[in-house]
């Protein structure tokens, strides 16, 4: 046999004018109410598309069957053919070898493509797994016609169906179980058991079992749906956990003693058949359609309902072309929103929301009669065949015109679900849910729905404005704004300005109504409308337009929030000054704690409330300039009001003792203050501000000006000692206090001869002015630069010698122990010259040992190649070596002073070259001449280079001691060295 489903050939649709254009019309192009362009650019392709698979039958098809991809077909009397669709070229066909008279009566193919029953008219029943050639017989099952299996989706596998139900023509439903066991010694019958469970009857007589389905609920419950010609049995039970490969027996068990729910129908066509629909992405039938004899019964399947499976179901009776007598429907299939009818020469569509007919095809006759459809719960294709040819059928996009359905049942919700991605079409849905809503006066509603549309703004906006439906114009406007782009800055100007004036007549409305609790609600919804993100640039760009609206309708409260919100403290400061609520004022500027706003109004509140005020400025911290606030403070201080002079103080004070301000201002204004109202605090300052200019932040000349202006003698001698005019301090200090002036005369301790005058002048005073030889005699013993000599002229004549004669003593006792002292310096330094020169004498007889291996602790060569140096540590280096060596650590002044000498000595060692030339003889005689002193002159060069290069070891001396911090490679030269280690 040729290879099929090779190729497919598109059927051509006989009756494409048949199905309703349920999709706006093509024609409607331009611009619509809702502002979308409603055009479709190429023709949509159909829900249902038909195909015809490219396949010549060698035999009549009789039955056909397909599930997971897998498609099973009987041919004739006694053949099978068995296709993988997913290798549609290799079929596989096998005979049945039957030889009695025997038919296929119908084929059942079990969820995975494993296991396919073929039931035989002689009510014998076959069995033929996926895997296997072998055609085997089920002994069990014969004398039962079947004409159901409930296959279990649960347990069912490759080898194993795990327990099923079996309905036959007697009505009566098996449990049974087919098991293949692979590599068997023996042939074992596949039917492990097969077993009674039930019967169902009709007018008190056995009725056939048309269809089974089993499915799992939630909890273990089982739900079992079983249809003769007019009825529909559920039965529901629940399987203990772990015991589902017991089978259903228990679920019957347990309705046994009561009747079995079912539904009935009076009419009867002789068969019925159900069919499920089973989303991809769920395990479980979601919706059913029993094609029976008074019409289609569909609806939903709830798995929650204690009682029925059955929810939400309906009837569609059949159209009048439909004569169950002789053009009865052959099968049925169900989708997500439609169901399909198969009839003699026709398929009809018919969808489940409105039960309308929206696709029928009619097949030529040149195919014969339509035998059955079928549809692939797990490819979703519906299969329809005749006796010669095979018909598939492919469902796109079955839901994109739902939304028109639901819409026109005003199950708006659904119908934007379904056109969630088709933004013309949502936008049609919204406008229709709103004119809805406005008119069954649901106005609230009916804004919101308006404002998500692209319906034209005026208009909506007058429907509102003419219904006088104030509170909904404001929610249409609120959402319309909510849904413009930061980019419509026009249109979010004319809204949020529109929405303001809304709001201040809502409010100016509900005061004069005088209902409070609404109209703190609206306020509440005002403001916060006013603080809202998403306004904020829009409110802040046309703040003066709000404030007039707010001004126009006399709303100050609100007025002064807005203020708050766009941060334009300086009006609302403003504000409450006009009106004398100083402490509102100074409230707001804590609160937001802007600094500039602090120096304009600190003036003004600081001649009414300047405690709080200088409480703010503490808090503030050092985020204020205290040299900003001197105007203010200066202007109420002056006035001589006490409370605003102790409250300056007090700031300043906070800003020099806490804050540790430096500006000189500061501290000049504090003195001024402390030398007018707070005298005793002034020394006090003086004291702790420090003793050097450094250390000081007033002015020192301001400060001495102003303690001599208002007669602080003692600060002035304070201010006279930080400045150095110590003579000026003792002088004006005699004034005040004798211990005062020599605290003062000890100060300039480097100088002595400063000291000495000081205490001249200390001195002189105590005995010109005090006249007191006693006073006079105690100042020469506090300082050790004075001399009875040198304060014997400032006393009288009259004073006679026994004054001094303590005095005189204690000089002279003094003198003679200096000349003991230096007496003693001279004999050890007259030692200490003596030792000296014996280490000299000593060290011109020391001497070294160089051995002829020695190398020289530098280059590591011999030593005795060239000219060295050997130090007493032991180590040796040559000239060259030891110079290159020290010359980088020698200081700026000895390099340059090592280069002028190596320019001498090689200009000695030219010279000496050019006296070795051949000469006159009246030359030669001039160069004896000179050639002592050159020599000398060359033996001194050479002596002052040692003196700087071997004054001593370059590795134990006091040279590589500085050069512990140095690195070992020049900083200049480290990424050349890197680079090269690389």
């Amino acid at each position: 046999m040729s290879s099929i489903l090779d190729e497919y050939e598109d059927s051509q649709n006989l009756r494409q004018g048949s199905q309703p254009h349920t999709r706006l019309s093509p024609a409607n192009i331009g611009l619509t109410h809702s502002g979308f362009v409603n055009v479709r650019l190429e023709e949509e392709k159909p829900i249902f598309t038909k195909q015809r698979i490219d396949f010549a039958p060698p035999e009549k098809i009789n039955h056909l069957a397909v599930c997971s991809n897998q498609l099973c077909m009987s041919l004739g009397k006694d053949t099978l053919l068995r296709i993988d669709l997913a290798k549609p070229d290799q079929p596989n066909q096998i005979e049945l070898g039957r030889k009695d008279d025997s038919k296929v009566h119908r084929l059942f193919l079990d969820p995975t493509g494993f296991h396919l029953l073929i039931s035989l008219s002689t009510s014998e029943c076959l069995y033929l797994n996926r895997n296997t050639q072998k055609v085997r017989s089920l002994s069990r099952w014969r004398g039962h016609l079947i004409e159901s299996v409930g296959w279990n989706k649960l347990l069912g596998n490759e080898t194993s169906t795990g327990p099923i139900l079996v309905g036959t023509s007697q009505g009566i439903i098996f449990e049974a179980e087919i098991s293949v066991i692979e590599g068997s010694l023996f042939n074992t019958n596949p039917d492990q058991y097969f077993r009674q469970v039930h019967s169902l009857e009709e007018d008190g007589r056995p009725a056939p079992v048309c269809c089974l389905e089993v499915e799992r609920g939630p909890e273990n419950k089982y739900f079992i749906i079983a249809t003769t010609r007019k009825r529909l049995f559920q039965f529901v039970g629940k399987v203990a956990e772990g015991s589902e490969q017991q089978g259903f027996s228990s679920i019957f068990n347990q309705n046994q003693d009561l009747l079995p729910s079912f539904q009935e129908f009076p009419a009867n066509m002789g068969y019925s058949e159900i069919t499920f629909y089973t989303a991809k992405l769920r395990s479980v039938p979601s919706a059913f359609a029993w094609m029976m004899g008074n019409g289609v019964l569909y609806g939903q399947l709830d798995y929650i309902r204690p009682d029925s499976l059955l929810s939400d179901v309906q009837v569609w009776e059949y159209t009048p072309d439909i004569d169950i007598i002789h053009d009865k429907p052959h099968s049925i299939v169900l989708t997500q929103f439609h169901f399909l009818l198969l009839l003699r020469d026709r398929v009809k569509a018919i969808c489940t929301l409105n039960g309308q007919v929206v696709y029928e095809d009619v097949f030529p006759d040149k195919f014969g009669s339509l035998k059955r459809m079928i549809k692939d719960p797990v490819g979703g294709l519906v299969w329809i065949y005749t006796e010669r040819a095979v018909f598939r059928y492919h469902i796109q996009r079955e839901a994109r015109d739902v939304w028109q359905m639901y819409m026109s049942m005003n199950k708006f919700d659904l119908a934007k679900e379904y056109c969630r991605d088709r933004p013309e079409c949502t936008d049609m849905v919204l406008a229709r849910e709103a004119e809805h809503c406005f008119q069954n006066k649901r106005y609230l509603e009916s804004a919101k729905c308006y404002a998500l549309t692209q319906n034209y703004f005026e208009e909506i906006a007058l429907k509102f404005i003419e219904a006088k439906q104030e509170e909904a114009l404001k929610e249409f406007l609120l959402k319309k704004l909510d849904n413009l782009k930061p980019s419509e800055r026009t249109q979010i100007t004319l809204l949020v300005t529109w929405l303001v004036e809304l709001y201040l007549n809502g409010l100016g409305q509900l005061e004069s109504d005088g209902n409070t609790v609404i109209f703190q609600e609206t306020r509440e919804e005002f403001r916060n409308f006013l603080s809202s993100s998403k306004h904020r640039d829009c409110l802040y760009n046309n703040r003066s337009t709000t404030y007039d609206l707010l001004a126009s309708h006399g709303n100050v409260d609100d007025m002064v929030y807005f203020s708050v919100i766009m941060q334009d403290y300086e009006r609302v400061i403003s504000h409450y000054c006009q009106n004398d609520n100083f402490t509102a004022a100074l409230d707001v500027l804590a609160k937001h704690c802007d600094e500039k706003l602090f120096y304009k109004f600190s003036p003004v509140l600081m001649q009414n409330i300047p405690k709080s005020v200088v409480d703010a400025w503490i808090r503030m911290g050092k985020r204020l300039d205290p040299k900003k606030l001197i105007p203010a403070l200066m202007n109420y201080s002056q006035m001589g009001n006490t409370q605003q002079i102790n409250e300056t103080i007090r700031y300043m004070e906070f800003c020099v003792y806490e804050l540790n301000v430096t500006e000189e201002a500061i501290h000049n204004y504090l003195l001024s203050l402390y030398a007018k109202y707070k005298p005793d605090s002034l020394l006090w300052y003086l004291e702790q501000a420090g003793t050097h200019p450094s250390e000081i932040h007033y002015d020192l000349k301001y400060a001495l000006r102003l303690c001599a202006e208002h007669g602080y003698l003692q600060a002035c001698v304070l201010v006279y000692r930080i400045m150095e005019l110590y003579e000026e301090a003792v002088d004006l200090a005699l004034q005040v206090d004798v211990d005062l002036a020599k605290r003062c005369a000890d100060l300039p301790e480097d100088d002595e001869e400063v000291r000495k005058k000081l205490w001249l002048k200390i001195a002189r005073h105590v005995v010109q002015e005090e006249k007191d030889v006693k006073k006079a005699m105690n100042c020469l013993s506090s300082c050790n630069l004075l001399k009875i000599e040198d304060i014997l002229p400032f006393f009288p004549d009259f004073v006679t010698i026994d004054h001094f004669k303590e005095a005189i003593c204690s000089s002279l006792e003094e003198y003679n122990k200096h000349i003991d002292d230096l007496k003693q310096e001279m004999e050890e330094a007259t030692e200490s010259a003596k030792r000296i020169r014996e280490d000299i004498q000593e060290m011109r007889n020391k001497y070294g040992v160089v051995d002829s291996q020695e190398k020289c602790a530098s280059c590591d060569f011999p030593l005795l190649n060239r000219s060295f140096y050997l130090f007493l540590c032991g180590h040796a280096f040559h000239y060259d070596c030891l110079f290159q060596e020290v010359t980088p650590h020698l200081s700026a002044f000895k390099q340059n002073r090592l280069e002028e000498l190596q320019k001498k000595l090689a200009a000695t060692a030219q010279s000496t070259k050019s006296r070795h030339r051949p000469a006159l003889k009246e030359e030669g005689d001039t160069s004896s001449l000179g050639k002592g002193s050159m020599g000398a002159s060359r033996e001194q060069i050479i002596s002052d280079i040692d003196d700087i290069v071997a004054a001593e070891c370059a590795y134990c001396g006091e040279l590589m001691i500085k050069s512990i911090d140095k690195p070992f490679i020049d900083p200049q030269k480290f990424e050349q060295e890197k680079s090269s280690w690389l």
